[in-house]
């Protein structure tokens, strides 16, 4: 099956400072969840940015289905169907779930399709239905991770990727994120993640991929590079054990 995203070669910094990728490599396969790995500086949330054109590559490719996407802005990398949801979350705080919702679909003009594409959300997230109303800065952590990748869902993406969805909440909370990925997946989406959390990232994933210094290590099953004895005493510790 071919791949649905590549990344060849990719490198790109921040201004005129130094290449934090150096020569990144990626594959996603379609209907899959692949998390990115490796320690801090490695290069996971560039290579996110760099996927979505926030930050413009200086050499190497991107293609999605095959086509050259590097040179585009990111709204039309939304358009052409990869949803990001940054580790900031970047919801409008003083906005209820339901605004927040219609701003995720601002590039749908016609209100009913609009409306139709926020119902389904909700369906998927019936906490986030109960709480339409209220403002998305009132909300706890949990509400808050599921409200920013909710809103992603609205323009139905063929990609999802979350940077560090785990960040911060706790762990029953984290464990109802990753049930959700598995339904997105199991539904025909893919879901990419850059993970910290190396162990509960990669058992929750399909495969996986280890970045280090802007480079990519290899890439394989998940459940193979959590017994790879180089990523276990490398970033994983005895967590893994």
């Amino acid at each position: 099956m071919p791949e649905l995203l590549e990344v060849r070669n990719a490198v790109a910094g921040y201004g005129s400072g130094p290449a934090i990728l150096n020569g990144a490599d990626l594959d996603v396969a379609p209907g899959e969840i692949q998390c990115i790995i490796g320690p801090n500086g490695a290069g996971k949330s560039t290579l996110m940015k760099a996927i979505t054109g926030l930050l413009p590559i200086r050499s190497g490719e991107i293609r999605l289905m095959g086509e050259r996407i590097d040179r585009l802005r990111p709204d039309q990398i939304l358009k052409k169907g990869i949803a990001f949801v940054p580790q900031e979350r970047a919801l409008f705080p003083k906005m209820t779930v339901r605004e927040n919702l219609r701003m995720g679909g601002y590039t749908i003009r016609d209100e009913a399709e609009l409306k139709r594409h926020i119902d389904d959300v909700l369906d998927r997230f019936p906490i986030l239905r109960e709480r339409a109303g209220q403002h998305a800065g009132t909300m706890s952590g949990g509400q808050q991770q599921m409200l920013a990748m909710a809103r992603t869902l609205i323009v139905r993406p063929k990609i999802v990727m979350l940077d560090e969805p785990s960040l911060g909440l706790a762990p029953m909370i984290v464990q109802q994120m990753f049930d959700i990925m598995r339904q997105l997946r199991d539904s025909g989406m893919t879901v990419l993640l850059v993970e910290q959390n190396a162990v509960v990232g990669l058992k929750n994933a399909d495969r996986g991929t280890v970045l280090d210094l802007g480079r990519t290590l290899f890439s394989g099953p998940a459940e193979d590079i959590l017994k790879d004895p180089r990523v276990r005493e490398l970033y994983l510790g005895k967590a893994a054990a």
